[in-house]
């Protein structure tokens, strides 16, 4: 009797654990979305949409160049660093002290220039949701659209870069190459509070509302059926677009592919002891293993994520006030996001991108006042009203695009992604770059992505 009672006992347990293990990993029904919230101020009883496309061109006053070169000539002497450091502590007081000077010396001398470097490609502003969004849109020349078939690109950049981080890429996007049939016509928008789109006002703008923004977006241009890329939150992003609104999405292409679902996390442990079975060559373990390791880089530079993820208004506001903490902070990221050959040295940025484009990049948040906006985006990703939505465990049927770039965060494998992407059709590994590709090494983002468009199975209309 009492070993009946003991394997009673076992099998409920078995049973209440498996129980357990379904409800953990199955995959769950989509959530219903509100795709017409307003995010603008007040209670938007009154508010009518302005559907107009507005061009756009950034025109700052001189006074406000004149202002920041004298708040640069009042620096006070920067703390030295440690003995025998480089960047082991942040950006390097030094470097940083070097950057200042060719920052009030040389780049804002020539800021008109610069302005003029920014205003190159097409953009516009329009109105979705109470919000103001800016965006690039940049079409093939008629020569290429009578030897190419055209598709629309939704291109998302993340923090803390901005669009500035595809000036060099969205050009190659737009001209006829021998490695695709097709040229693209790319929207890519600020994000909102981010650069020149307007910040949300109310709580509660996570990287779900964004798709639906940046999906809105598209339909506004006309684009029922379109691409998507994304790297950083762009991928989040691009990911929750590919998720809620399938319909639309021809394609979704990452260069920062994650998932942290608890099956994907399981599936992850148990790889780390035969990652051989799961990784197409033992050159890319690397790429994910061993955890420990990839666990100890996460946490040694995540601290900007963890302060952006509570007090989001208090680093703004220090940043805001402050152009040289704003560049030394945000600077840091790009120092870190490169190979570690580079990111110990005291030119690496400039071995990788150039010091202008850079300082581009840091301009467009001084001068647009997103340090704060942009940073409460963080904390909105990690409230529990974005986290019970478990998009991540919402399966897409969308075609998927995996590229793995070597010094990017860690991926995950392709047995886990398909867990969420059942549809994955490409999935390559490269050995290099970090983690802003666009940036870094457009041409080799651009070949991937091309190939990944490729293997797309479009329907009879979709490509034309």
């Amino acid at each position: 009797m009492k070993f009946l009672i003991f394997v009673g006992l076992i099998a409920v347990l078995i049973g209440y654990g498996y129980l357990k293990f379904d409800e953990l990993t199955r995959p769950l029904p989509l959530p219903t979305f509100d795709t017409n919230k307003y995010w603008g101020p007040g209670d938007g009883s009154k508010y009518k949409e302005d559907k107009t496309i507005t061009p756009f061109k950034i025109q700052i006053d001189p006074k406000i160049i004149t202002d920041l070169r004298q708040q640069l000539n009042r620096t006070l002497k920067l703390t030295e660093p440690l003995e025998g450091v480089n960047f082991e502590y942040g950006y390097n007081t030094e470097a940083m002290s070097q950057v200042v000077t060719y920052w009030r010396d040389s780049y804002l001398t020539k800021w008109k220039q610069r302005e003029m470097v920014l205003n190159e490609l097409p953009q516009y502003t329009t109105e979705i949701q109470g919000l103001k969004i800016h965006f690039i849109h940049a079409k093939p020349t008629a020569e290429a659209q009578h030897k190419k078939k055209v598709l629309p690109l939704l291109l998302l950049h993340g923090w803390p870069g901005s669009v500035r981080e595809f000036y060099d890429f969205i050009p190659i996007l737009t001209e006829p190459a021998e490695v695709t049939e097709y040229v693209f016509e790319v929207v890519a928008p600020s994000l909102v509070g981010y650069g020149w789109s307007d910040a949300a006002r109310k709580v509660g703008f996570n990287a779900a509302e964004m798709a639906i923004v940046m999906r809105n977006l598209m339909l506004r241009l006309g684009f029922e059926k379109f691409l998507v890329q994304g790297g950083d939150w762009g991928s989040i992003i691009g990911s929750n677009i590919a998720t809620i609104f399938p319909e639309n999405v021809l394609g979704y292409h990452s260069n920062m592919c994650v998932l942290q679902t608890p099956l994907a996390i399981m599936k992850s442990i148990v790889a780390n002891f035969y990652p051989e079975k799961f990784i197409p060559s033992r050159f890319f373990t690397e790429h994910h293993f061993p955890l420990s390791e990839k666990l100890k880089f996460l946490l040694e530079e995540s601290g900007y994520f963890h302060i952006q993820a509570t007090k989001p208004d208090t680093i703004g506001t220090a940043l805001l006030t402050s152009p040289i903490g704003l560049a030394s902070f945000y600077i840091e990221k790009f120092q870190t996001g490169i190979s570690p050959a580079h990111s110990q040295r005291f030119d690496g940025i400039t071995k990788v991108f150039t010091i202008d484009a850079i300082l581009d990049n840091i301009m467009i948040y001084y001068l647009s006042n997103t340090a704060t906006t942009s940073a409460r985006f963080y904390k909105e990703n990690m409230s529990k009203a974005y986290r019970d939505l478990k998009l991540e465990r919402v399966q897409s049927p969308v075609p998927m695009g995996c590229a793995r770039f070597r010094f990017d965060l860690p991926s995950v494998m392709d047995w886990q992604l398909m867990d969420k992407f059942p549809n994955l059709i490409h999935s390559k590994y490269f050995n290099q770059v970090g983690h802003f590709a666009a940036f870094e090494a457009p041409v080799m983002l651009y070949i991937d992505f091309a190939e990944f468009v490729n293997k797309i199975e479009f329907k009879k209309g979709e490509d034309q």
